[in-house]
């Protein structure tokens, strides 16, 4: 007998799987948010060693009940207000589904055309959508292209800024001088990671300062460093705008450092990772200001706050030659009719791996199933939550709001009457968060800013309403006051 799984088989277990996803989500306000497994817990409740013979597909769903489900963190759940959303949604899973019930693997035009030219159309689409340059088209000089994330659009724009500016040197020859890469303390994380990965090094990171009160790139601070580094022999490779810091949202001038970018020559890579998508609303276009005028590179990830699940991130490049003198290369075993033409998109070029999924199905599938409106409608619902929430807390004495708060993060600072000591005040924010996540009705996460912590609250899972929001708030103030009690 086959051990393949027959489609009549597929059919039925199919229908399991779907069912089983369906009532998750039907029933996951029940679930604590955080999972609260300790480390290890779930490794040994599974077998040390893989089963002999074949099982049943209902054995494999009984344990993911069972073991998994216990381990798992709710990110849909509507109390998860920590890091930023990652939305998943119907229309998301199912082109999921459709993808990988296809099984392409789309890394040239020829091996799949229509993942190849699907993909060109829905990241144009999403450019339209939220308002970016005619030039970032993949009709025209530019084009985008969806990445796993952010992180890996942050590595492929920095390869393309060093091929620019080491003239193809850095592909053909390595790293032969010193390059530099310019971002601030607000910046993510990745940028750095993209550094080392792409050999300028940490010390080939260059932080600028920022404004103290916005946390936004000091542009004029940018163009003391940019030409104390080239005095020097350095070469600025790129500098990294974010639109959207993960921290506090903190949105850099991108006209201003723009400009300054263009005096130098350096490439501007703007970072919109989680606010970006927010553009597709005209009262947010502001969000956009000086991308047309000066990115050559922009991302952003609708695996956060799209309705896509992860992973979902595009990035757009205003002129692709850079990224294809970075990244192209073409062995005999790749060589076909269709790429020696150079009429076609072969994404194998705009990314780090060969292989690549077909993620522009489930991209398709939210576009078409809510439409540039039921879009916004999602985007406002969060930003809507997110205003009445500060409004709350900044009407609290007991709190003190973290201003701005443009989109769905509001980030607030318990206070702490009679401990005057920073670090003892810290310590007891911290101590809050701990206990409202080990509740299991909400989840938080934290930052720092001005030196002190603050509580972060994201605020964008489509199954959030109102009443968890005010739900999250009374239950923050509660805590607040039991645990004030025990400090004086």
């Amino acid at each position: 007998m086959s051990p393949h799984m027959t489609p009549e088989e597929f059919r039925r277990h199919g229908k399991q799987v779907i069912d089983w996803i369906a009532d998750y989500l039907a029933g996951i306000e029940s679930n604590p948010v955080m999972s609260q497994v300790k480390p290890g817990e779930i490794r040994r409740a599974l077998p040390g060693s893989p089963p002999e013979q074949g099982e049943p597909f209902e054995s494999v769903l009984s344990d993911l009940g069972r073991i998994l489900l216990p381990g798992i963190t709710h990110w849909q759940h509507p109390g998860f207000f920590a890091y930023f959303p990652s939305n998943a949604s119907g229309p998301a899973i199912l082109g999921d589904l459709l993808s990988s019930g296809l099984g392409v693997q789309g890394m040239l035009w020829v091996t799949s055309p229509a993942c190849t030219e699907l993909e060109t159309v829905v990241v144009d689409w999403l450019a339209e959508l939220i308002g970016l340059p005619e030039r970032f088209r993949t009709d025209a000089a530019g084009g985008g292209v969806i990445q796993d994330s952010a992180s890996s659009a942050c590595l492929v724009a920095l390869l393309a800024a060093l091929h620019r500016a080491s003239g193809g040197r850095a592909a053909a020859e390595g790293i032969d001088r010193r390059y530099t890469l310019y971002v601030t303390s607000q910046t993510h994380s990745s940028l750095e990671k993209a550094a080392r990965i792409a050999g300028l090094g940490a010390a080939g990171v260059r932080l600028v300062d920022v404004d103290p009160r916005t946390l936004a790139m000091d542009p004029a601070r940018l163009r003391e460093l940019l030409a104390a580094d080239e005095a020097a022999g350095a070469v600025p490779a790129m500098v990294c705008a974010t639109v959207g810091t993960t921290s506090t949202t903190a949105v850099d001038p991108v006209p201003a450092i723009g400009q300054v970018c263009r005096e130098r020559g350096v490439w501007l890579h703007v970072d919109a990772a989680y606010a970006g998508v927010a553009a597709i609303c005209p009262e947010f276009r502001w969000l956009n200001d000086g991308v047309a005028e000066y990115a050559d590179s922009y991302a952003t990830n609708p695996h956060k706050w799209l309705l896509t699940n992860f992973d979902c991130g595009v990035l757009w490049t205003a002129d692709r030659g850079p990224l294809l003198g970075a990244l192209s290369i073409l062995p005999e075993y790749l060589r076909n009719a269709a790429t020696s033409t150079g009429a076609v998109v072969d994404y194998r070029d705009w990314q780090v791996p060969l292989g690549r999924r077909f993620r522009a199905l489930k991209l398709w599938s939210v576009i078409r199933w809510y439409g540039a409106e039921g879009l916004r409608a999602h985007i406002r619902k969060g930003v809507g939550l997110a205003a009445e929430l500060a409004g709350w807390v900044g009407a609290d004495p007991g709190f003190e709001l973290h201003e701005p708060h443009p989109l769905g993060l509001v980030c607030f600072r318990p206070l702490w009457p009679g401990v005057d000591d920073a670090d003892q005040a810290d310590r007891a924010t911290l101590r809050l968060m701990e206990l409202l996540n080990a509740s299991g009705s909400i989840y938080l996460t934290h930052t720092k800013a001005g030196g002190r912590v603050l509580l972060r609250l994201a605020v964008g899972a489509a199954a959030t309403e109102r009443r968890h929001v005010e739900q999250a708030w009374e239950q923050i103030r509660w805590e607040h006051a039991a645990l004030s009690s025990t400090m004086r």
